[in-house]
């Protein structure tokens, strides 16, 4: 069955025995943005990735799957803090059985959430939940173009200070003396990536908050303190892969394991980036995992080349890793980012990111 065909049914499912039996238990309509949720949680299903505690004597913890539908409504409804996600749980029956809170009563403490969100930052929650529907609903798809781009992460903490590596001795130019033996140039990280396996990679890039700086569209020089988001976009915005890192890394240092890790998941054809991953040994990868790269050029003070006909008709649709960092900022948690620590901002974001993937495949149909 094809991707329409499916989510087609989906929808079909949702519409005609979710949606009413939902009305039915809350005695009224259903809202726009409760509809919303419903779906995402339908299709996310992120209560079947919560391992059951395995406690037998002691205080029993709180129902685990109700808490991760919970902060899943978090990133939906865009709630700038747990608290806010409280208070709309005990002010909405209809919200708390859809997040799997019975009474007023059962609502956790914000403690509780707190708890539980450290657990699910260290279980790797969202990246499991994404991995699972990358492979449910675009495995089987062949990807026309995987546009790659970075974002940048605003943090509430304070920024690392950077440790500058000792510079290595000056190389003597021109040709080597008879007999004499030069240290060979040492291997760039780009050059290393290539030979590595995408986790490898990634386990080797900064992941810390520090200081990030950049060009916007504009042409003036942004720099903000915190993290940096790598994500590859198919053509219909859904995110295949994504990667966290330290916001002073170059973008093109995330590009080779994000694309292994995408072909690894995906059938995909073609590699759009931007001027920053214009790099030779990220050609090669591309053209060996056998996709067309398609790389804006950088001129590097020199004169662009531009790109051939065909190949700005393609570039065009890189726009769409723009339009989904700008809906993971604006309707689903990126641009507030309030917890500390790596581990911690990756769920945030991820929660986003799975979010986002189940309500642009349901906008699909629309």
């Amino acid at each position: 069955m094809k991707l329409g065909d499916r989510v087609s049914w989906l929808m079909g499912t949702l519409q005609r025995h979710l949606f009413p039996r939902l009305e039915e238990c809350g005695e009224r309509p259903l809202t726009e943005k409760e509809r919303q949720l419903a779906s995402i949680l339908e299709v996310l299903q992120v209560e079947k990735f919560v391992p059951w505690p395995g406690h037998r004597f002691g205080r029993k913890p709180c129902e685990r799957q109700a808490l991760a539908r919970a902060l899943v409504a978090k990133a939906v409804y865009n709630h700038p803090h747990t608290r806010a996600t409280l208070e709309a749980l005990r002010g909405s029956p209809v919200l708390r059985r859809l997040c799997g809170f019975v009474r007023r009563a059962d609502i956790p403490s914000e403690a509780t959430f707190s708890r539980a969100f450290g657990e699910f930052a260290a279980l790797g929650l969202g990246e499991r939940v994404h991995e699972a529907l990358v492979a449910q609903w675009l495995k089987p798809e062949l990807v026309g173009h995987i546009s790659r781009d970075a974002t940048a992460i605003e943090g509430r903490e304070k920024p690392q200070a950077k440790v500058r590596p000792p510079k290595p001795a000056p190389r003597k130019s021109g040709r080597p003396r008879r007999g004499e033996v030069r240290e060979p140039q040492p291997e760039t990280r780009l050059q290393r990536q290539a030979g590595q396996a995408a986790a490898e990679a990634l386990a080797e890039l900064p992941v810390h908050c520090d200081v990030g700086t950049k060009k916007n569209s504009k042409g003036y020089r942004e720099t903000w303190i915190g993290y940096k988001l790598h994500a590859d976009v198919s053509d219909c915005c859904l995110p295949i892969s994504a990667a966290l890192t330290a916001a002073s890394l170059h973008d093109s240092q995330v590009a080779i394991p994000l694309m292994k890790l995408s072909s690894a998941r995906v059938d995909y054809l073609y590699d759009l980036m931007d001027a920053a991953y214009d790099a030779k040994p990220i050609y090669d990868v591309s053209r060996g995992l056998g996709h067309v790269p398609i790389i804006d050029k950088n001129g590097r003070g020199r004169k662009v080349v531009p790109l051939a006909p065909h190949e700005a008709a393609r570039y065009r649709e890189r726009t769409v890793a723009e339009r989904f960092n700008s809906r993971l900022k604006e309707e689903f948690g990126g641009g507030n980012v309030m917890v500390r620590g790596a581990m911690k901002v990756r769920l945030h974001l991820m929660l986003g990111i799975i979010a986002l993937f189940a309500d642009q495949l349901l906008k699909l149909m629309s």
